[in-house]
């Protein structure tokens, strides 16, 4: 069975940082492509950031520069380091995991967990 753990979330002012991990269970993390997305009250959810199981990163221009998606293998482990981080970053953040089996595609989630940029 699969599960996707996120943790690392809270509170932080404005101009901090928060490094967010996502903890998988199972054997796929090798060959999963993985992404973080988040979801902020009252809107939809978006892609923030993704990495594939050969390690090339994607991300939504307007965060270029301030996240950086990163995996390791050894820890069956995604994380998302966050820099300067700003009111508009409050939201909940999701692990996305997209594995292709020999029966398709299995998609997983994990349960978020909340960021809040405030002073």
């Amino acid at each position: 069975q699969v599960q996707l753990v996120e943790s690392g979330g809270g509170l932080v002012q404005p101009g901090g940082s928060l490094r967010l991990s996502c903890a998988v269970s199972g054997s796929i993390f090798r060959s999963a492509d993985m992404g973080w997305y988040r979801q902020a009250p009252g809107k939809q959810r978006e892609l923030v950031a993704g990495i594939t199981s050969g390690g090339t990163t994607n991300y939504v221009e307007s965060l270029k520069g301030r996240f950086t998606i990163s995996r390791d293998n050894a820890k069956n482990t995604v994380y998302l380091q966050m820099n300067t981080l700003k009111p508009e970053d409050t939201a909940g953040y999701y692990c996305n995991a997209r594995y292709d089996s020999l029966y398709g595609t299995r998609i997983y989630w994990g349960q978020g967990t909340q960021v809040t940029v405030s002073s």
